[in-house]
């Protein structure tokens, strides 16, 4: 499904920018880079050291001279600006995009963005479909070329691998609630003795308060464990002295 995503930049003004646009893609699985008209001898130098290990992206990246030609393989082509446009042209969200990914799956989608001093034109947004801002301070709107397509390349690969992400959380057994409760009854134990729960009419609240918070931990075996010798030693150590 990742070969259905390709990224166009339109007159492109430094080398290191679309090094770094390409190590981004490479990060996330991508590959298909279209570039129109860049304002220098591509690839330069510094675009190969910023791709770092991405290079086999820069040198399968095509080169166009006009944006028909590079958005021409692409179904659906997303425009990414940070302005509003006042412009026949529906904007959409993070969000709007997603669903129109995960409802469109069977097309091939490009994703183009403008140069850096100035932004896709008009002309090159009239050729799009949708508009998308990806959402910032309203104090300083602009982002680096590569920080914007790094953010859309980390939501569909988010979208993509879905079933991925919080895989480790779910595979992590929390502690049964028999053995919370035993590590709570012996800190109890321990803080009695030291005159923890005065006054006396707040102990109610102040066990219920201790039995939130540990419950709500939600720890593993191991955890627990740990937390328990700490408790422990602690109170070894204040016996000493």
């Amino acid at each position: 499904m990742k070969n259905k995503f390709g990224f166009i930049l339109i007159k492109p003004q430094l080398g290191e920018n679309i090094g770094a646009c390409a190590r981004s893609m490479k990060n996330f699985g991508f590959k298909r880079l279209n570039i129109v008209s860049p304002k220098f001898s591509f690839p330069n130098h510094k675009t190969k050291v910023t791709s770092v290990g991405a290079i086999d992206v820069i040198d399968n990246a095509k080169v166009f001279e006009n944006t028909e030609e590079a958005i021409g393989e692409f179904d659906i082509v997303i425009s990414l600006t940070a302005r509003q446009r006042d412009i026949n042209k529906k904007h959409i969200s993070i969000k709007d995009f997603l669903q129109i990914i995960k409802k469109k799956r069977n097309s091939n989608f490009g994703f183009m963005f403008g140069p850096e001093a100035s932004g896709l034109s008009n002309k090159d947004i009239s050729l799009s479909n949708f508009i998308l801002q990806i959402p910032t301070s309203k104090k300083f709107k602009s982002l680096n070329l590569s920080h914007s397509l790094t953010i859309i390349c980390y939501e569909i690969f988010k979208l993509i691998n879905k079933n991925s992400f919080g895989k480790k959380d779910k595979n992590l057994k929390v502690s049964s609630k028999s053995k919370i409760t035993s590590l709570v009854n012996h800190l109890v134990k321990l803080l009695e003795p030291k005159d923890f729960f005065l006054p006396k009419e707040k102990k109610h609240s102040m066990l219920n308060n201790i039995n939130n918070l540990i419950h709500r931990l939600e720890p593993n075996d191991k955890e627990l464990r740990i937390l328990a010798s700490i408790i422990s030693s602690l109170n070894k150590k204040n016996s000493k002295g």
